[in-house]
């Protein structure tokens, strides 16, 4: 697509503006049809960043986009058009706002709820410095059920400063946007008591505006003109409608099927198994509850919540709360699921200290897309969990070999009296799995080699099998471990083993992960211990296996090693 000038914009007639965002609309569809990415809230959104962009002077202007997968318009009108076409790819285009990509991305995000926090930084340093420009925060009505948000709009009169929150509300986040904040926003657009509703906001600070059709350029463009001149005296919360998938009638009807595009693999999804089992456990047990952070399609639990509404919870954007909720929901004699993505549960993790393991209480946490997770980048690869969770008094670290053993693990954790986390990638294979005992590991190849290889996780274990298959050919063969627990972890059998050269793997930053476990238990035995995760650092977008043979877990660098050992 060829770059549209600012120049371009502002000299637009409407008519001109509407080709121009048909021709961004089409860049996006076909563009995310090849490389993946998120298509319906970026359809959605055309009119508004077209306007924001006509109107204000970006980069001297500063955008935040909550959470930024939406940002996809912006980059077409920043220069990038011409590098649109490597979107998510390894050395192209990220898929959220990179500050190092360029100067109109002025703050880098990707997760909800972060904003008007960013915002009002920004405005505050501009005032601190004597600098005149305006910032603006882009947020979707999903992100209005944060916590965040309601934390900063507290700070708006302490800190002093103005700034635009452009509320996008299409009533969506990536399920449909639940909660009594949604309820407001709905009646605030319908005209029902609208009075009482700004109210809300004005108590913090804001003069409201809207809401306006953002799909409408005739009534958006006046709207945020009047906007920008009312930042001349305070803070404005402009309300903007908008309709995920706008312009293309199969996004506009399956707005969660469409919100992220990813290319087929073939594979089995783990999030297909936990709907399946859960729904399952729970026909014969009715204590078993179902919790999710507005994520009920993406993490399977559609059947849940279709068999079991009674017994289904979705809190919206609020990963902090639902931890909270899970923690009472035991403590009241309920045995609660809350499935997260990895990435997303670094949000709760002091919830997780205090009020899950800090009380002893049987939750457990469904950590899917676990490890390495692609195309989106620093902010989703979920490389950490097994660090964060690595410490915490009381709480058992799972982590399956295959599906089928994850279905295990759900169907045994039924009676297991403790906080229980289990970690996962969004794929794998099913596999067969065998009865076990919580904390102990298992042989899956045997050897008198003097090498021993601890694999922690489906992909980890399929690492471990190509490192073997090279290391055969230099004559020298490897035992394989299921390293199935981080925590406890299997000290018995690690001190029990011949082997004087041990090896882990882990889908996971090295440090305080399946690695530092082994060797605390090896410390004082003299035998050498090589720990393979992900180096430390922030993993960008990127093809999976790519990044894995790129920051640390290469079979050809790690097979060379052991022959290397092997020959001392």
């Amino acid at each position: 697509m060829r770059n549209i000038t600012v120049g371009e914009l502002r000299s637009a007639s409407l008519s001109q503006l509407k080709e121009i965002c048909e021709e961004i609309r089409q860049e996006i569809f076909q563009t995310v049809s090849v490389c993946g990415g998120h298509l319906s809230s970026n359809l959605g959104v055309v009119e508004l960043t077209v306007g924001l962009h006509r109107v204000f002077d970006f980069p001297k202007d500063k955008i935040v986009f909550d959470v930024g997968h939406q940002c996809y318009t912006h980059k077409l009108l920043s220069g990038r058009a011409d590098r649109f076409h490597t979107l998510r790819q390894q050395g192209g285009l990220s898929g959220f706002p990179k500050r190092e990509e360029s100067a109109y991305d002025c703050y880098d995000t990707g997760h909800a709820g972060t904003a008007i926090s960013a915002a009002l930084g920004l405005a505050k340093a501009r005032d601190l410095k004597g600098e005149e420009f305006s910032v603006i925060a882009l947020v979707g009505d999903g992100s209005f059920n944060n916590g965040l948000i309601f934390e900063a709009l507290n700070s708006l009169h302490i800190l002093d400063t103005n700034i635009l929150i452009v509320l996008n509300d299409n009533g969506m986040s990536i399920s449909p946007t639940v909660g009594g904040t949604h309820d407001v926003l709905t009646e605030m657009k319908e005209g029902e008591s609208p009075c009482e509703d700004v109210a809300l906001f004005e108590r913090f600070g804001l003069t409201y505006m809207g809401a306006v059709n953002g799909n409408d350029l005739s009534a958006l463009l006046p709207a945020l003109e009047q906007a920008k001149q009312g930042l001349k005296k305070g803070s404005i919360l402009l309300h903007v409608v908008t309709k995920k998938g706008q312009g293309f009638p199969f996004c506009e009807n399956a707005p969660m099927q469409t919100h992220g595009i990813s290319p087929k693999s073939g594979m089995s999804e783990y999030s297909t198994a936990l709907g399946e089992e859960l729904s399952a456990i729970a026909k014969e047990n009715d204590k078993i509850v179902a919790v999710t952070a507005a994520m009920t399609d993406s993490l399977g639990l559609r059947p849940f919540f279709d068999a079991y509404p009674e017994r289904a919870f979705d809190v919206g954007i609020c990963e902090e709360h639902a931890s909270i909720l899970c923690a009472a929901l035991a403590a009241g004699g309920m045995k609660p699921y809350y499935a997260i993505y990895s990435t997303f549960l670094q949000r709760a993790f002091d919830e997780i200290i205090h009020d899950v393991c800090g009380q002893n209480l049987p939750v457990t946490f469904c950590i899917d897309r676990a490890g390495v997770t692609g195309a989106d980048g620093e902010t989703h690869q979920g490389v950490f969990d097994l660090s964060y969770l690595s410490f915490i008094p009381n709480l058992t670290v799972a982590i399956p070999k295959n599906i089928a053993e994850f279905r295990l693990m759900l169907r045994k954790s039924a009676e297991y009296p403790f906080p229980l986390a289990i970690r996962y990638p969004r794929e794998g294979t099913e596999g067969t799995a065998s009865e076990f005992e919580f904390g102990k590991f298992e042989v899956l190849h045997s050897t008198m080699s003097d090498i021993l290889i601890y694999a922690a996780g489906e992909r980890c274990i399929r690492l471990a099998e190509e490192i073997r298959e090279r290391t055969l050919k230099g004559n020298v063969d490897v035992t394989i471990v299921n390293a199935r627990f981080l925590r406890p972890v299997d000290s018995q059998m690690i001190l029990s083993r011949h082997e004087n050269t041990v090896v882990t793997l882990e889908d996971n930053v090295k440090v305080g992960g399946l690695g530092d476990a082994v060797a605390r238990v090896l410390r004082n035995s003299g035998k050498r211990v090589l720990s393979y995760g992900f180096d430390d650092t922030f993993l960008p977008h990127g093809d999976c296996n790519d990044l894995r043979d790129r920051f640390g877990l290469n079979p050809d660098a790690i097979a060379e090693d052991l022959l290397r050992y092997a020959c001392r």
